[in-house]
Protein backbone atom coordinates (compact mmCIF):
# COMPACT_ATOMS: atom_id res chain seq x y z
CA UNK A 1 0.00 0.00 0.00
CA UNK A 2 1.34 3.47 -0.85
CA UNK A 3 1.68 5.85 1.95
CA UNK A 4 2.97 9.75 1.12
CA UNK A 5 3.94 11.36 4.26
CA UNK A 6 4.73 15.15 4.48
CA UNK A 7 6.34 17.33 6.50
CA UNK A 8 7.89 21.29 6.84
CA UNK A 9 5.04 23.45 6.50
CA UNK A 10 4.69 26.30 8.23
CA UNK A 11 3.72 30.30 8.53
CA UNK A 12 6.51 32.56 7.56
CA UNK A 13 6.72 35.94 5.98
CA UNK A 14 6.63 36.90 2.74
CA UNK A 15 10.56 36.26 0.86
CA UNK A 16 11.26 33.29 3.49
CA UNK A 17 11.80 29.97 2.19
CA UNK A 18 10.58 26.62 3.21
CA UNK A 19 11.22 22.91 2.51
CA UNK A 20 8.91 20.33 2.25
CA UNK A 21 9.32 16.68 2.86
CA UNK A 22 7.13 14.15 1.40
CA UNK A 23 8.73 10.18 2.62
CA UNK A 24 6.96 7.38 0.76
CA UNK A 25 6.43 3.80 1.39
CA UNK A 26 4.92 0.52 -0.42
CA UNK A 27 6.02 1.59 -3.94
CA UNK A 28 5.75 -1.92 -6.04
CA UNK A 29 7.13 -0.67 -9.11
CA UNK A 30 10.59 1.18 -9.89
CA UNK A 31 8.77 3.70 -12.41
CA UNK A 32 6.79 6.58 -10.36
CA UNK A 33 5.52 9.82 -11.07
CA UNK A 34 5.81 11.93 -7.94
CA UNK A 35 4.09 15.64 -7.50
CA UNK A 36 3.70 18.30 -5.42
CA UNK A 37 -0.04 19.81 -5.96
CA UNK A 38 -1.25 23.20 -4.06
CA UNK A 39 -4.43 24.38 -2.53
CA UNK A 40 -5.07 27.45 -2.19
CA UNK A 41 -8.00 29.16 -0.82
CA UNK A 42 -10.71 30.08 -3.21
CA UNK A 43 -8.73 28.43 -5.67
CA UNK A 44 -8.94 25.59 -7.91
CA UNK A 45 -5.88 22.83 -6.93
CA UNK A 46 -2.97 23.58 -8.60
CA UNK A 47 0.10 20.85 -9.82
CA UNK A 48 3.51 23.00 -8.36
CA UNK A 49 6.14 20.79 -9.60
CA UNK A 50 6.60 17.12 -10.20
CA UNK A 51 9.20 14.69 -11.26
CA UNK A 52 7.76 11.95 -13.95
CA UNK A 53 8.74 8.32 -14.62
CA UNK A 54 11.28 8.96 -16.69
CA UNK A 55 13.11 11.71 -14.37
CA UNK A 56 11.87 14.52 -16.50
CA UNK A 57 11.03 17.80 -13.90
CA UNK A 58 8.00 20.25 -14.55
CA UNK A 59 6.94 23.66 -12.64
CA UNK A 60 3.71 25.52 -12.36
CA UNK A 61 4.30 28.70 -14.09
CA UNK A 62 3.31 30.88 -10.98
CA UNK A 63 6.34 29.15 -9.51
CA UNK A 64 8.76 28.45 -11.63
CA UNK A 65 12.11 29.83 -10.72
CA UNK A 66 11.39 30.00 -7.22
CA UNK A 67 10.48 26.49 -6.20
CA UNK A 68 13.22 23.61 -6.58
CA UNK A 69 11.76 19.63 -6.99
CA UNK A 70 13.95 17.07 -6.12
CA UNK A 71 14.32 13.62 -4.73
CA UNK A 72 16.60 11.55 -2.87
CA UNK A 73 15.59 7.76 -4.19
CA UNK A 74 17.75 6.25 -1.47
CA UNK A 75 15.74 7.68 1.36
CA UNK A 76 12.32 7.23 -0.93
CA UNK A 77 11.84 11.17 -0.03
CA UNK A 78 10.53 13.95 -2.07
CA UNK A 79 11.72 17.21 -1.15
CA UNK A 80 10.04 21.11 -2.77
CA UNK A 81 12.70 23.81 -2.10
CA UNK A 82 10.06 26.74 -1.83
CA UNK A 83 12.22 30.06 -2.02
CA UNK A 84 11.37 34.10 -2.42
CA UNK A 85 7.73 32.84 -1.27
CA UNK A 86 4.76 35.07 -1.84
CA UNK A 87 0.99 35.35 0.27
CA UNK A 88 -0.31 33.83 -2.92
CA UNK A 89 2.03 30.73 -2.14
CA UNK A 90 -0.70 29.68 0.75
CA UNK A 91 -2.57 26.67 0.68
CA UNK A 92 -2.33 23.23 2.04
CA UNK A 93 0.91 21.61 -0.08
CA UNK A 94 0.01 17.62 -1.10
CA UNK A 95 2.77 15.29 -2.13
CA UNK A 96 1.08 12.81 -4.89
CA UNK A 97 1.97 9.90 -7.18
CA UNK A 98 0.84 7.62 -9.66
CA UNK A 99 2.66 4.60 -11.47
CA UNK A 100 4.62 5.18 -14.30
CA UNK A 101 3.75 8.88 -16.46
CA UNK A 102 2.17 11.70 -14.47
CA UNK A 103 -1.24 12.26 -15.62
CA UNK A 104 -2.65 15.50 -17.24
CA UNK A 105 -4.85 16.24 -14.40
CA UNK A 106 -4.56 16.70 -10.83
CA UNK A 107 -8.04 14.70 -10.05
CA UNK A 108 -5.82 11.29 -11.74
CA UNK A 109 -3.66 11.16 -9.02
CA UNK A 110 -4.62 7.63 -7.20
CA UNK A 111 -2.00 8.72 -4.24
CA UNK A 112 -2.24 11.66 -2.32
CA UNK A 113 -0.55 12.24 1.37
CA UNK A 114 -2.47 13.86 4.02
CA UNK A 115 -1.21 17.51 3.15
CA UNK A 116 0.95 20.18 4.99
CA UNK A 117 0.12 23.75 5.63
CA UNK A 118 2.12 26.63 4.48
CA UNK A 119 0.78 30.14 5.44
CA UNK A 120 2.89 33.51 3.96
CA UNK A 121 1.85 36.28 5.47
CA UNK A 122 2.87 39.90 3.61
Amino acid sequence: QVQLVESGGGSVQAGASLRLSCTASGFAHSRWCLAWIRQSPGKEREEVARIDGDGSIGYGGSVKGRFTVSADNAKKTLYLQMNNLKPEDTGMYYCVSEYGTCPSWVDEYDYWGQGTQVTVSS
